[in-house]
C-alpha cells in the first residue's frame, strides 16, 4: 500500500477534496515566506472541519529551522500528528520530537544521502514515515517542483520508510514509486492551479495513480 500526502493545504475545500480522493496525510506549511503558509489557528480550523467527517486523516506540519518550543506549540494548537522538519535542524531536536518527527533529506547524490542518514537516523528510528526524500532547496526549502534524485531516494528507502517528494505529478508518480519503492509519496505544487490553491481534478488523478502503482 502506498500512502499519499497532499501538502501545502490552505483552505477547507482543498482539504476536503484531498481526503475524499483518498489522501492519508495532509500537510500544512508553517514557514512564512512560502505562498502556502498558514497559521496554526487556520490549520486547526481546517482540520476541525474535515475531521468531523467520515474520513480518517493524519496531519503534518512543515517547519523550517524553528525552535523545539515553537514546533511543540504549533503541533498542539493545530492538532497535528507529525512534524516535518525541512531545514537544517540539529539531530537532537529531531530526537526530542520522538515518534512525531519526520526529517526531510534533500540529497544531491547517493553519497550525500548516506551522510544524512547517519546524521539523523537515531532521531527517527521506528517512525513511519521517518524521512522525506526531496529535491535540494532552491527558491524555497521545498515545494519548488524540482525532481528529487531518485537514486539517492532509493538508498534512503532501502533503510527507512520514506515519503518521496520533489516534482511529482500525475505524469511521473507511477515511475517514481516503481523506481524508489517508497512508503508513500508527497505532492504540493504538482497538484496546484496556483501556489497554495489545489486543482481538485489533479488531486484525484494523482492519488488514483499513486495508489494503483503497487497493484501488480
Amino acid at each position: 500500500m502506498i500512502f499519499v500526502k497532499i501538502c501545502g493545504i490552505t483552505n477547507i475545500d482543498d482539504a476536503r477534496a484531498a481526503v475524499e480522493a483518498g489522501a492519508d496525510i495532509l500537510g500544512f506549511v508553517f514557514y512564512p515566506p512560502s505562498p502556502r503558509y498558514v497559521t496554526a489557528e487556520r490549520a486547526s480550523e481546517i482540520l476541525s472541519a474535515i475531521r468531523d467527517s467520515r474520513f480518517a486523516i493524519r496531519a503534518a506540519g512543515v517547519f523550517v529551522n524553528e525552535s523545539l518550543d515553537t514546533i511543540r506549540a504549533i503541533l498542539q494548537t493545530a492538532q497535528l500528528d507529525l512534524a516535518q522538519l525541512h531545514g537544517q535542524e540539529a539531530p537532537e531536536l529531531v530526537q526530542a520530537l520522538g515518534s512525531r518527527a519526520c526529517k526531510s533529506l534533500q540529497a544531491r547524490d547517493v553519497e550525500t544521502a548516506h551522510a544524512l542518514l547517519e546524521k539523523y537516523r537515531a532521531g527517527v528510528n521506528g517512525n513511519a514515515p521517518a524521512f522525506i526524500a526531496d529535491a535540494p532547496p532552491a527558491q524555497l526549502p521545498g515545494g519548488n517542483g524540482m525532481i528529487a534524485d531518485w537514486s539517492a531516494a532509493r538508498e534512503i528507502a532501502r533503510a527507512f520508510p520514506i515519503l518521496l517528494a520533489g516534482g511529482l505529478t500525475v505524469a511521473n508518480v507511477r515511475e517514481g514509486i516503481d523506481t524508489v519503492q517508497p512508503w508513500g509519496v508527497d505532492v504540493s505544487s504538482g497538484v496546484e492551479r496556483a501556489p497554495g490553491l489545489k486543482d481538485h481534478t489533479k488531486i484525484r488523478e494523482f492519488i488514483a495513480r499513486a495508489k494503483g502503482a503497487n497493484s501488480r
